[in-house]
């Protein structure tokens, strides 16, 4: 498959996803913070939930499990060699042995669950890590770790040390795995002309593709305005059509605005979710409408919100409210357990948490018929029958992660959009 997503709706093709395992448990109270969360999940739970999420995505997609493509390209020893050798310099340790002796499979769950660290020295004895290799608690939020941008696929820089081994994983997955094929930008390693910028941070959860040549993307604490620099430099050294880069400033606090895609994702052709204090409130958080063109950024202007930036581009999008249009405090409780951020596996049709009922409500008030993914599973009932949907999944620990099917997953592919 060579990788194509020229917008945020397209019919879904291809999609890859990991489903939460052992490394979702590995982490206590004590840690749970460095590793990103707020709270801890229960691993038998989130797992039945996460089954309900991936039994969709097959009904409408070609799905790929991170490990399984991590396993077939650690089959080529070079390949293997290669990406220890990374993972061991980033992360600092001397010794790869264990590592470097493991078949494929069981290295690809290694880099994935983690490595115990083995008390077999002063200096281990002594060390309050469980582990020589930290597991991945995060890599089930896919979305992060690569996001394609058209024909590109554009590997994250992550905020987060804890996060760099996604990075390097999804990285080598693009290079190697002989079932996909597409052209690779990496802020760590740009291109000849583009300079390495430190401060560079991307991740896939601020960056969403409106139209072949418009981007819609977040900059906050993980997304920083260097790492946009990146986009745009790349943009200017295609010297083809015009693109658009609208830029969104969000808050830092609380931990539930961390990304753009918690606050905004794409439904349709014409319509949008939107939590309204960020969009549409009065702060002092700036949208920014970028264009570049023959090479050259041609304008930097201060747009009101994403909707107006967009409508001047030709996209008239109409905004449903997170939440609902009632209640602020029901807008704020749903947003926090990801209530505007939905995943569109086709124009009109979305998947997104059943907890959120005020804005599962919200979307049936603009006609979005209500399908559980039992049913969908199931196939009692088929996503075909219907000119929009919204398929509601289990969210009452998966949610606890940070994260809604947007989050969860990383469309490599997807068909054009008729406009």
């Amino acid at each position: 498959m060579k990788t194509s997503v020229h917008s945020e709706i397209g019919q879904l093709e291809g999609v890859i996803i990991h489903t939460p395992g052992s490394e979702v448990e590995n982490m206590t109270p004590a840690n749970a913070e460095r590793a990103l969360y707020s709270d801890i999940l229960n691993l038998s739970i989130a797992s039945k939930e996460y089954a309900q999420f991936e039994g969709v995505l097959k009904k409408v997609s070609k799905v790929y499990q991170v490990k399984d493509l991590l396993a077939d390209i650690l089959a080529d020893e070079a390949v293997k060699k290669e990406v220890l050798n990374e993972i061991c310099m980033t992360e600092y340790i001397d010794s790869c042995q264990q590592l470097t002796e493991a078949s494929s499979q069981t290295l690809a769950n290694l880099l994935v669950e983690g490595v115990v660290l083995e008390k077999n020295n002063l200096t281990n004895y002594l060390s309050n890590e469980r582990f020589l290799l930290r597991p991945l608690h995060n890599l089930f939020f896919t979305r992060d770790s690569a996001m394609a941008m058209n024909d590109n696929m554009l590997i994250g820089k992550m905020a987060n040390p804890v996060r760099e081994r996604e990075s390097v994983i999804m990285e080598a997955i693009y290079k190697y795995h002989p079932d996909i094929d597409t052209k690779i930008l990496n802020p760590g390693k740009p291109d000849s002309g583009i300079m390495v910028n430190r401060k560079s941070m991307v991740e896939g959860g601020d960056v969403q593709i409106a139209r072949d040549d418009i981007f819609v993307i977040g900059t906050g604490i993980r997304t920083s305005t260097q790492g946009i620099d990146f986009i745009i430099e790349n943009l200017k050294h295609q010297k083809k059509e015009k693109h658009h880069i609208i830029v969104q400033e969000l808050p830092e606090t609380p931990e539930s605005f961390i990304h753009l895609d918690m606050v905004f994702t794409f439904l349709n052709t014409d319509e949008c979710m939107v939590y309204p204090p960020v969009i549409f409130g009065m702060s002092r958080f700036k949208t920014i409408h970028i264009e570049i063109e023959n090479g050259k950024v041609n304008r930097i202007e201060e747009m009101p919100n994403i909707p107006k930036a967009l409508k001047k581009l030709g996209m008239d999008l109409r905004p449903i409210s997170c939440g609902g249009t009632g209640d602020p405090w029901i807008q704020e409780r749903e947003q926090w357990h990801s209530g505007a951020n939905f995943l569109a596996f086709a124009p009109g049709k979305i998947i997104g948490y059943q907890r959120n009922v005020h804005t599962i409500e919200e979307l049936n008030k603009h006609g979005y018929d209500v399908i559980t993914a039992t049913d969908i599973i199931s196939g009692k009932t088929n996503v075909d029958d219907y000119k929009k949907c919204v398929v509601t999944i289990a969210g009452s620990e998966l949610a606890r992660g940070g994260g809604g099917a947007r989050c969860m997953s990383q469309p490599f592919r997807r068909a054009a959009v008729n406009w």
